[in-house]
């Protein structure tokens, strides 16, 4: 296997310790980003004098060359990216490639190439949280009247609309796209030049190939710079938070899209069906997202466990860094992906939403809260209320079926008038604090979704 070191070693390493620390087919990921970096320091190579113009053009037109060709031009008997691109750029250049290494390391190499990866990605994970944003806040738009039962505890509680939930899922997007913009600033700082762990004696411009990388600035320390892995953390944390609520939405579509709920339909492309039962139609892409966010979260937690304790300086053990990371960037787009495509195809089964908060006596809360209006202390008012409910349900009726004559038989304290807030609409209709599913309440909520979804970014809302 072709390494960029041996000099002074004697002997040949063995099979299995060549195989245990390759990392080319890892590394692919981010070939694009070490030739881009390798361009940058070979100009700032030729800009300072550390090499002639003429050999730092060289260098940057081999380099484009490969990029052009692409990776399936690469060596892969080699132990990394690095390795390959080098090895190939001697084969279009030769012996000046081996000038491409002056004043840096593969440390911070691939610091520089890893940051880069990470930016890149967060920008477009940016752009995904922003597009289901945008389907969601459509459905909240559509469905803000769609009554359905509200719970806790997974049991019915109040009634809801369908858009007043959609716009939940909405604000959580949002707080992942305000970590993420926050996430991408402390990752966008340049490792380059930073050498093994000391900077070098060649006179370099950091400044030059940070801006031309299109960094905020070089680190200001290279030790730091070739030994901090913390926002991989950070994006692996993100990563693990996003499919956490990614996992909640699925949960909600596998449970609705069954029989027992029957709230929710889901085409056909983004379900599947069983080898052996022809009338199944199975949310296997919503169980795969359910099931994939314990790999995200593991991921968090294995790099978590890899930089515990880790002394200052490049280690091995960092070499971990990158396989998590390319597999949380990976779940957490496709998912996103996965669920804008089945809320978008979704046929909401509005009749049997609404159904269902009948007779669940989920609007008891309204009427504890009308004798509370009435002067009746809440605590005196919720027993009230407790204690017609237990009547009703040894009675075999429900809220909505008690009549002036049979209230007055089992509360005769209470006014007939109470039995106007026992509908589930009503209900709705009369929730218009901040934040709650009534008509002015969703006006609102939907104006601001609105101004905060037009805005760039992802603004603060809380």
């Amino acid at each position: 296997m072709r390494k960029l070191w041996g000099g002074a070693f004697t002997e040949s390493t063995s099979e299995l310790v060549d195989r245990f620390g390759q990392t080319i087919h890892s590394d692919l990921n981010f070939w694009q980003e070490d030739i881009i970096a390798s361009v940058a320091h070979a100009r700032m190579l030729g800009e300072v004098g550390i090499l002639t113009r003429d050999e730092a053009k060289q260098l940057i037109d081999g380099l484009e060359k490969i990029h052009e060709q692409g990776p399936s031009y690469l060596k892969l008997d080699v132990e990394d990216i690095h390795t390959a691109i080098e090895t190939r750029l001697y084969e279009l250049v030769g012996d000046v490639a081996g000038k491409l290494h002056t004043a840096r390391s593969r440390n911070d190499q691939v610091a520089t190439d890893t940051r880069m990866y990470v930016v890149n990605e967060l920008i477009s994970l940016q752009d995904d949280l922003k597009n289901l944003q945008g389907l969601l806040l459509e459905l909240g738009e559509e469905y803000q009247s769609a009554l359905m039962p509200g719970y806790t505890h997974q049991q019915r509680a109040q009634p809801i609309t369908l858009g007043f939930h959609f716009l939940a899922h909405f604000w959580a997007l949002q707080r992942h796209g305000c970590r993420a913009e926050r996430i991408l600033t402390v990752t966008n700082h340049c490792p380059l030049g930073s050498a093994a762990l000391a900077g070098t004696s060649f006179p370099i411009d950091r400044q030059m190939t940070s801006d031309e990388l299109g960094f905020i600035a070089p680190i200001p320390n290279a030790l730091d710079a070739t030994s901090d892995r913390s926002y991989i953390l950070d994006a692996l944390h993100l990563c693990a938070l996003i499919m956490l609520d990614l996992s909640r939405v699925s949960q909600e579509l596998i449970l609705w899209s069954g029989k027992e709920f029957g709230f929710v339909k889901l085409a056909d492309g983004v379900t599947t069906g069983s080898s052996i039962m022809p009338q199944k139609r199975n949310p296997d892409m919503a169980e795969l997202i359910r099931g994939r966010t314990a790999r995200a979260i593991a991921n968090w937690t294995t790099l978590a466990g890899v930089m515990k304790a880790l002394p200052l300086g490049y280690n091995r053990d960092t070499q971990e860094d990158k396989p998590p990371l390319f597999d949380s960037l990976r779940k957490c787009r496709d998912s996103i992906e996965l669920i804008n495509l089945m809320l978008k195809s979704a046929d909401w089964q509005l009749e049997r939403m609404a159904a269902g908060t009948y007779g669940d006596f989920s609007t008891a809360t309204d009427l504890a809260d009308y004798l509370a209006s009435q002067g009746v202390p809440f605590r005196r008012a919720h027993e009230i209320v407790g204690q017609i409910v237990v009547a009703c349900v040894s009675e075999g009726i429900v809220l909505e079926d008690l009549t002036p004559a049979k209230l007055k038989e089992i509360a005769p304290e209470i006014p007939e008038t109470a039995l106007s807030v026992l509908s589930a609409a009503g209900s709705v209709a009369r929730r218009n604090s901040l934040g709650a599913p009534g008509p002015d309440a969703m006006k609102s909520q939907l104006e601001h979704a609105t101004q905060v979804f037009n805005e760039r970014g992802f603004p603060r809302i809380a």
